[in-house]
């Protein structure tokens, strides 16, 4: 197929799917000479169909269509084992009558099943001509053509957009759309949060040391001469006295875990003994 009529086609296609809701797969009545017309010819009546349509499409067709094939003796056994291939399109017919009053009956006044029609009948189309939103299709010298719209689509199509336009707000609709999901409103984006990797961790509100600072164990600090322990606090001595003694007094009071070994403790007394032997001996030079 030209890449002209191609595109005419998905057109016309394109009409009919957003103003009458046809949808894929197609669904497309053959009837009994499409039949004999595609076998005489060698053509892949499913392939050309679904290149004409531009989509899938779903070929089906009627019990009197194919019980006139089977009228028709064994020289039409080729057009019906093609016909075999389709789904069968119940027409509710007990008596087998002609293939075009069949389609017709089967089609109706609106087509509100949304058959495409595939017939060779020059009578047969010429009365779905005036049944609107009916596309039709046949073969002219071994080329599948679809008829563009008649006069009843188009006035039906113009009926459909005028009426969708002048309706009210709370009444308006899409026109040809059957499935609301395809028009639910976007969802609207705000602003969005930082990354979490590359904000800073806020501080702790409390005094208690952190993990790592627990981890460190416990601090020294010299104070002339003197370690003392983590968490201890240290007073200043009071002023010199008014008889010009140097000596500093300094008071360590030194608050221990209960987890504290006996080791340090013996340790930390060691350490008071000599400091108060070495003052001793200071004030017996002085005299």
């Amino acid at each position: 197929m030209r890449q002209k009529r191609a595109k005419a086609y998905r057109k016309l296609m394109h009409l009919y799917s957003m103003s009458f809701g046809f949808r894929q797969p197609y669904q497309v009545l053959v009837d009994s000479e499409m039949c004999k017309v595609a076998t005489a010819h060698k053509l892949d009546l499913v392939k050309q169909l679904g290149s004409v349509l531009q989509g899938e499409v779903k070929p089906m067709i009627t019990q009197c269509c194919i019980h006139e094939l089977y009228l028709q003796g064994k020289e039409q056994q080729p057009a019906v084992d093609l016909a075999k291939l389709f789904e069968r399109r119940k027409c509710n017919h007990r008596e087998p009558i002609p293939g075009d009053d069949c389609l017709i009956g089967v089609v109706g006044d609106k087509n509100k099943h949304r058959y495409v029609i595939a017939t060779q009948s020059q009578p047969l189309r010429v009365k779905l001509r005036s049944i609107p939103a009916t596309p039709l299709i046949h073969i002219n010298r071994s080329v599948m053509v679809l008829e563009p719209p008649s006069d009843a689509t188009l006035k039906a199509k113009e009926a459909t957009e005028e009426k969708a336009l002048h309706a009210p707000p709370s009444d308006i609709a899409l026109v040809g759309t059957s499935n609301p999901e395809d028009h639910q409103p976007k969802k609207q984006k705000g602003p969005k949060g930082p990354n979490p990797l590359s904000v800073k961790r806020k501080k702790p509100l409390s005094d208690e040391p952190t993990p790592k600072q627990k981890s460190k164990g416990k601090e020294v600090s010299t104070v002339s001469g003197m370690k003392t322990a983590a968490g201890a606090k240290r007073k200043r001595s009071e002023p010199a006295d008014e008889s010009g003694e140097d000596n500093i007094r300094i008071q360590h009071i030194v608050e221990t875990d209960a987890g504290e070994s006996d080791a340090v403790k013996k340790r930390r007394k060691r350490r008071r003994k000599a400091k108060t032997e070495g003052d001793r001996s200071d004030e017996v030079t002085l005299v």
